[in-house]
């Protein structure tokens, strides 16, 4: 999924504003308010477009002494227009700001929910810190041109065709210079426009690489501060923040040439009418108030263009910002649910097998990760995998829980090929606990029911006494209800996996998936854990990744790894004697205790290593 990610990042980019088109499928649950909102509009349109109509009238007829009381009747009914006018404008404001702040919501919901779908490897070239920009940044754009922009483009752009039609009906020959000045507006208005998008892309995409960078050393504060990288660290920032400022700053000196353009165009345009019309007047062709109906007209046309000149920049931020969010939403994940997904019998037992699974990186294709693996592992079993860092333990985990598919091979949950199962549905059936157990800002109790909803009080306090973690919780100020900082932070290492055990306790799943899961426990609570463990392994298919020899010697079987190979499979006493990697795995390990103790290693003095051998 690294590939999808690069070319959603490299995608060419439109030259328009198709991509706040990609919006009006949110605006479909909401055409009560569309309607409203449109509604309002032409409602305020009309009542701006009959003003000018009583104004002729007080200039043609409301000076004549025959006719008194016209004035009279001329603005009372300029009132009333106001009047509704107003209320028009409050409606239509009203509507608009609320379609803007629902679809912005709806949006991020959607590209959160398909962020969440994407397989992990999704993220291997796209940084997370990029994608919470898009989703907060890139939105809050969005929802200004669409709550207020938006508006001002739709009033104006109504305005606009009225008073031109109005212009015409008025006086067909001034109308006509019009339409001839019309286009020597237009041109540059789209001309530095699609300029104007292309830096506001430009800009933003600088401040999202800012942000990915900002939330990615904040994120590793410890080891930032550890490596005294706060001075680099502060320079970089610094650094790229400038370059976002200049391309920025481009981008207001655009918008700033534009605007003054279109005013410097509009008013001359208006000039050159008027001298026009003025000139008719004077040979009598048209009365003074046609004119000023004409001129007002003119104003309001001119006005609307000016104002559409004005939003179009804004309008092509807000088209850079959702094209940045629908390529988001155009990369497919590769690991999806079948048209007709399967499930294995109820209920289900949690018996797995490997058969002959081989698998590469997307983002490393050519080097195998995992080669021709087969393995089983039956309910109420217990198999430790063991080898060198790399050898494809932790893979196999990444594939049993359907993150990517085999590249060569199958894998079977109850007789049930992963690939017929829908991804969501299989991982209910697991209950994985790692050695850097993931929490969230949340309460304790929040955190071990995480991804279910109906446990109870009594159900979340019976599991963290099982994982040995109720009496640590209850020293905390606010006992289970206590909210821990991002990532556990404010936990030790231990407690932390003793939180995630809860979570495994909880979910009664069939299959456990362990990563070393009691590495940061001292030896007493380990002693504790593993009798918990046992428990929660009764019936169970287990898999551990063990390092530590007290874990690997409590499975029914150990399995070795190396180079994404089976080695070996077998009891410990077994292995020790017969595969050289295992022993030597054993020893490094033992003498790593010896030391911790102050004691000689116990298997220092026996022979020499038995001829490997292989499965």
């Amino acid at each position: 999924m690294a590939m999808a990610a690069e070319e959603a990042l490299s995608r060419p980019k439109g030259r328009n504003l198709r991509p706040l088109l990609r919006l009006f499928p949110f605006l479909k649950p909401y055409r009560r308010m569309v309607i409203g909102a449109g509604a309002a509009l032409l409602v305020a349109a009309a009542a701006t477009l009959a003003i000018p109509l009583a104004f002729r009238e007080v200039i043609d007829h409301g000076f004549s002494s025959d006719n008194p009381e016209l004035i009279s009747r001329t603005f009372l009914f300029c009132i009333a227009l106001a009047f509704l006018l107003a209320l028009a404008t409050a409606a239509r404001f009203y509507a608009v700001t609320w379609l803007g702040e629902r679809i912005v919501t709806d949006l991020r919901h959607a590209v959160f929910a398909h962020m969440l779908a994407m397989e992990p490897s999704f993220f291997e070239t796209i940084r997370t810190g990029e994608v919470v920009s898009r989703l907060s940044a890139d939105t809050v754009l969005i929802r200004t041109v669409l709550a207020s922009s938006a508006s001002i483009a739709l009033r104006n752009s109504v305005l606009l065709v009225g008073a031109g039609a109005m212009l015409v009906i008025t006086s067909p020959f001034l109308s006509s210079l019009v339409l001839l000045i019309i286009p020597l507006i237009a041109l540059p208005l789209l001309a530095i426009g699609r300029f104007i998008r292309n830096l506001s892309r430009r800009a933003q995409d600088k401040l999202a690489r800012t942000g990915a960078f900002a939330a990615e050393t904040l994120g590793a504060v410890e080891t930032v501060q550890s490596l005294s990288f706060e001075r680099a660290a502060k320079n970089h920032f610094h650094s790229a923040l400038h370059q976002a400022f200049d391309a920025a700053r481009h981008r207001i000196m655009a918008r700033a040439l534009l605007t003054a353009l279109i005013i410097f165009l509009v008013l001359t345009a208006i000039a050159a009418v008027l001298w026009r019309g003025a000139h008719d007047v004077l040979e009598g062709t048209i009365t003074a108030g046609l004119l000023g109906q004409f001129i007002f007209y003119a104003v309001l046309a001119s006005g609307s263009l000016a104002s559409l000149g004005e939003v179009w920049g804004e309008m092509q931020l807000a088209a850079g910002a959702s094209g940045r969010l629908f390529e988001l939403m155009d990369s497919r994940p590769r690991i999806h649910s079948p048209a007709r997904p399967k499930s294995p019998p109820e209920p289900v037992q949690g018996h797995i097998r490997f058969e002959k699974v081989s698998f590469a990186y997307p983002s490393r294709p050519d080097i195998h990760a995992v080669r021709n693996v087969s393995l089983e592992v039956k309910p109420g079993e217990t198999v430790a995998l063991v080898g060198p860092s790399g050898g494809g333990k932790t893979t196999l985990f990444y594939l049993l829980e359907r993150f990517d598919d085999p590249t060569e091979g199958r894998i079977f949950l109850d007789g049930v090929d992963l690939r017929q199962m829908d991804p969501q549905a299989l991982r209910r059936h697991y209950a994985a606990v790692l050695q850097d157990p993931v929490l969230f800002s949340m309460s304790i109790a929040e955190n071990i029911r995480f991804g279910l909803t109906d446990i109870s009080d009594d159900a979340i306090r019976r599991a963290a006494k099982q994982a040995q973690a109720h009496d640590f919780i209850m020293k905390l100020p606010q006992g289970y209800d206590t909210v821990i900082g991002e990532r556990g932070r404010t936990l030790s290492g231990g407690q932390k996996q003793r939180l995630a055990i809860a979570r495994a306790f909880i979910r009664h799943a069939p299959v456990i998936l362990m990563d070393e899961a009691t590495s940061a426990l001292d030896s007493e609570n380990e002693g504790l854990i593993q009798e918990a463990m046992a428990e929660l392994a009764d019936g169970r298919a287990v898999m551990i990744i063990a390092h530590r020899l007290a874990t690997a010697k409590r499975a029914d079987r150990i399995t070795i790894m190396e180079e994404g190979r089976i080695l070996a499979e077998g009891e410990h006493e077994i292995l020790l004697k017969e595969n050289a990697l295992y022993a030597r795995l054993v020893e490094r390990q033992t003498l790593h205790d010896a030391r911790e103790i102050g004691e000689p290693s116990p298997i220092a003095s026996e022979k020499p290593y038995a001829k490997e051998k292989s499965l």
